[in-house]
This record gives C-alpha cells, structure tokens and sequence, in this order.
C-alpha cells in the first residue's frame, strides 16, 4: 500500500523512496493518530506529501525547542540556512529536507507557507507567556497558523474565493487548537515556566494554574468558551475543499471537539493533570468517516464505468 501511494505521488527515483519512507516512520512513531487518519483518510498520492510536511514541521520544532533561549535563537538560524540551501540547490544532505523539496515541486503553494513557517519560529523561540487575547492572537498568526498551513496547502481548492474561505476556516480552527493545546498541557507548561493561557484571563479570574480551585475551573471554562466559538466558525472548511478530502477535514475537526469536551470534563483538575480525548470515542470517529470515504470511492467507481 504504501509503495503503491509513493508511485501515484510521483515519488519514483530509490534514494527519495527511502527518504520518504524513514519520514513516514518518524511520523508514524510521533503522532499516530494523525498519521492513522491521514492514511485512511486521503487519497494514497497525498499521502508522502502530507508526511514530508509534517516530518519537516517536526523536526524544526525538536531542533529549537531545546536549550537556553540563545541555543534555541542559533539552532533556529542554522536550520533557516539549511532549508533554504536545500531549496536553492534541489537538494540536501537531510533526508527530510529531500522530501520537503521534491513535495514543493509537486504542491509549489507549499514553499511560501515553509518561508511563513521559519519566520514565525522566531515567535516560538522567544515568547515566554501569552500577556493577553491580542498577543494570542499574534502567535497564532505568525506561528501556529503557518505550521498548520504546511499540511492545509496540500488540501487547499484551486478557487481564489473557494481558498479564501478556507484560509480564514483554518484560522479558525488553528486559534481553537492552540486555545486547546494550552489547556491540554497546562502543567508541563507551568513547570517549564511557559503557561499559553493569557496572563491577563488568569490575573481577572485570580487562578492559580498550579493547583486546582474554583478560579481555575472559572478560567477553563472561559478559555474553552472561546475555543468552542472558533470550532463553531469551522464548518466552512467542509464545504470549501474537494470532496476526496472531506471526510479527514470533518474527523480533523471532530477530533478538536472531543479535545474540547474533554478538558470541559478536566476543569480545574488540568493543573495537575493532562487531558485528552477518550481513544474509544476518537476511534470511533475515525471509522465512521472511514465508511464514509469507502462509500465515495465506490460510488466513484461506479460513475466511471
């Protein structure tokens, strides 16, 4: 199956095979869930593309998010020299960089999203706590956004008012993932001296995001309010992109809502604890939106004959 999606992406010469097939590994290793849905969801070609996008967002994350704000600073500009070298040559010493190169080719959408990607690791690298909404919503534009948008391209409608649409859906729905993923990793965050809740939401409520107390269960339930506004906003996404593509977008979207729902059952608890969805319920979504892809193809198929 998978030789068969690196032939229909064009992924033909050995040595990009390999490349391609040790990226799909690390993504498979570092976020199964994601890989699963992307493998049962997406047309097989789009398939290596979505891989090497996500092994390079990966990898530049795990390249600047270790060491002293100056290590992080000088990891990150060694590595913007390194994709853009690779770029300007077509080629690298780097395996994951081969494959973001040759995906470019293929998705050419995709290397101003890269250039918006490495500008915004520079957010990354320096915030140490959010002050309030408009520097959350600073973050989300100049780095969150772009991240996402390395995979979302792929999937983008070649309609300018159809591409529109979809850009403003996935602000949406990144600003409700980050709102989440700051929830969700609460006390990892607390410890490393980096909470994403803004400092002004937890200086109104009067929270203490290291123990649990009513102030914090007042917090979570605002912050997920806000989150649960954004995932609201989202239904455009479906209805913009290629059929071939909806059931991922309405699983990538239902799974957000799952995240939600559980840190709403966390409350207060999250400063102690992390969160997720329950695997059973995520699963099952995920087969109900298998079904619904099996039922396009065939009925496809049968138009065709």
């Amino acid at each position: 199956m998978w030789k068969r999606a690196l032939d229909r992406a064009g992924v033909t010469e050995p040595r990009l095979r390999r490349d391609y097939t040790e990226q799909r590994r690390a993504v498979r290793r570092f976020t199964t869930a994601e890989y699963a849905a992307a493998r049962l969801l997406l047309p097989s070609a789009l398939v290596p593309h979505v891989v090497a996008a996500v092994a390079f967002m990966h990898d530049t994350d795990d390249r600047i998010d270790r060491g002293t704000h100056d290590e992080r600073a000088a990891a990150l500009t060694k590595w913007d020299g390194l994709v853009r070298k690779a770029f300007a040559e077509g080629d690298s010493a780097l395996g994951v960089l081969r494959c973001l190169v040759r995906t470019a080719e293929r998705h050419p959408d995709l290397r101003a999203y890269v250039e918006e990607f490495l500008d915004g690791c520079e957010l990354e690298v320096a915030w140490r706590s959010i002050a309030d909404e408009g520097e959350l919503e600073r973050y989300v534009e100049g780095y969150s956004l772009p991240a996402l948008m390395l995979t979302a391209c792929l999937l983008a409608p070649a309609d300018e008012e159809a591409r529109v649409v979809f850009t403003g859906g996935c602000h949406r729905l990144m600003r409700a993932m980050q709102r989440i993923d700051f929830l969700e990793d609460l006390p990892e965050d607390v410890r490393a001296g980096r909470p994403g809740v803004p400092a002004e939401a937890v200086a109104r409520h009067g929270a203490d995001l290291s123990r649990p107390g009513a102030a914090l269960g007042r917090l979570v339930v605002e912050q997920a309010d806000l989150a649960a506004g954004d995932l609201a906003a989202t239904g455009s996404l479906t209805g913009v992109v290629d059929a071939s593509y909806q059931p991922f977008m309405r699983a990538l979207i239902g799974v957000q809502r799952l995240r939600l729902e559980a840190v709403r059952r966390a409350g207060a608890s999250l400063a102690t604890r992390a969160s997720g969805p329950p695997p059973l319920v995520a699963a099952a979504l995920l087969l109900r939106e298998t079904a619904a892809r099996t039922r396009l193809v065939v009925s496809r198929a049968s138009k065709t004959r």
